[in-house]
Order: structure tokens, then C-alpha cells, then sequence
């Protein structure tokens, strides 16, 4: 059976934990027997939730979908950094949370909302001199990053229980949640990682409308 022709719009991938962002449009790819396809921005392995898909000649429309903004769930653990900023990597500091209290957490917080300027992991799909930061430290290469500002729209604590605190965080686009758990565990002088992270929306398109990779079907393509 040859590719579908004239097939455009978007598909709302709820995505597992686990899986590269790249792999799910491979899997999509397969499925539905459809060549043109790709991701409206990357969604790190270890996250789950919304990732847009973009299908046939909505591929053009990149640009517009990776503008919108994001909402995710993420819960963080106090009192451990690691080199990735996220559960996955290895420990490379421990520090004290038992003194960080509710109130001292929620100033801290404070100092993210807005305009802020991050500098942008190591682990992540941005290139330097052509290659992908996250391939080159996999090989132990660390490189200069400019920082770059982003903008928190929304940053608020939903649930509280040390070592661990659950967030709720609207951000611009290029805003990495894994740097903000690593700076914000600086500012409280103890260390902080990612634990779980979920994209909630990306702009109108939202997790209660996503679908596994099992459920879609070519019915799962929404016309834009």
C-alpha cells in the first residue's frame, strides 16, 4: 500500500514517557503510512503529554506551532542536582532541604515569574558549531551557552511535601523546565531536580483532546 496523498493537518499526541519526540513521528510515520510528518517541538524523553504533530502540508506551519505557548505539571525533588537537571542523570550534589520552608519556597518562586534569562542545558536539542548540545555531552563535551530570555507567564506551587514540590508553570517557547528546577535549587542553596514533567497544552491544544499512540488512527488528524 503506497503513502496517502493530500493528507494535511494535525494530530495530538499524548506522549509516554520514555520516548524521543523524533521516535513518536517515526511510529506515526509507520502507522499511518504518511511520509511527511514531524513535531511542532521537541518534548524531552522523560516527559509525557502534549505533542502536536504535524502532518502533510501543515509541516510549513512550524513556525507558527512552536510560537504558541506551554503549560506543564512538574514535580521536583529538593536536596539533589544532577548533570542533566532531571531524574535521569547522575548525582553530582547533595545539599540540606530540611530548612526550606513553605513560605521561603514560595519567595523563591517569586524570582521566576516574568521575563527571565536562562542558560541552556547541556541535554538539549540546541546546536553548537552543527551539532546537537545533548550528543555532545554525551561524550563528556561541555560548551559555552549564551544565556537567552524567555518569559514565565505563570509559575505556581500546587503541592508541597519535601523533599518533593509539585509545580504548575506557563512559559514562553525556548523555556527549559529541567533549568528551572536546577536554579531554582541553587537559589535555595540545596540542589533541586525534574522527577516527572507533563506538558499540559501547546497554545489551544490541550492534554484532554491528546491521544495514545495506540488509539490514533488516520480519523486523528485534525484539519487547521
Amino acid at each position: 500500500m503506497g503513502e496517502k496523498k493530500d493528507i494535511e493537518g494535525i494530530i495530538i499526541v499524548n506522549k509516554p514517557q520514555g520516548l524521543t519526540s523524533c521516535r513518536v513521528v517515526e511510529i506515526l510515520r509507520k502507522k499511518l503510512k504518511i511520509k511527511k510528518m514531524g513535531h511542532a517541538g521537541t518534548l524531552d524523553p522523560m516527559a509525557t503529554g502534549v505533542l502536536v504533530i504535524l502532518v502533510g502540508k501543515a509541516t510549513k506551519r512550524f513556525q507558527e506551532f512552536i510560537e504558541y505557548p506551554k503549560e506543564y505539571s512538574a514535580t521536583l525533588k529538593l536536596g539533589e542536582s544532577t548533570d542533566t537537571g532531571d531524574a535521569q542523570g547522575k548525582i553530582i550534589s547533595k545539599g540540606d532541604y530540611s530548612k526550606v520552608s513553605l513560605e521561603m519556597f514560595k519567595q523563591a518562586l517569586e524570582c521566576f515569574k516574568g521575563e527571565i534569562e536562562q542558560v541552556p542545558p547541556m541535554v538539549s536539542a540546541l546546536r553548537y558549531k552543527g551539532q546537537r548540545l545533548y550528543k555532545l555531552a554525551r561524550k563528556g563535551i561541555t560548551v559555552e551557552r549564551k544565556p537567552r530570555k524567555v518569559k514565565v507567564y505563570d509559575i505556581r506551587l500546587e503541592k508541597f511535601y519535601l523533599p518533593f514540590v509539585d509545580l504548575y508553570i506557563k512559559c514562553s517557547k525556548g523555556t527549559y523546565i529541567r533549568k528551572i528546577a536546577e536554579d531554582l535549587g541553587n537559589l535555595l542553596g540545596c540542589g533541586a531536580h525534574i522527577v516527572k514533567i507533563t506538558r499540559l497544552s501547546q497554545g489551544p491544544y490541550r492534554l484532554e483532546e491528546a491521544k495514545s499512540l495506540e488509539e490514533i488512527d488516520e480519523s486523528s488528524i485534525i484539519s487547521i
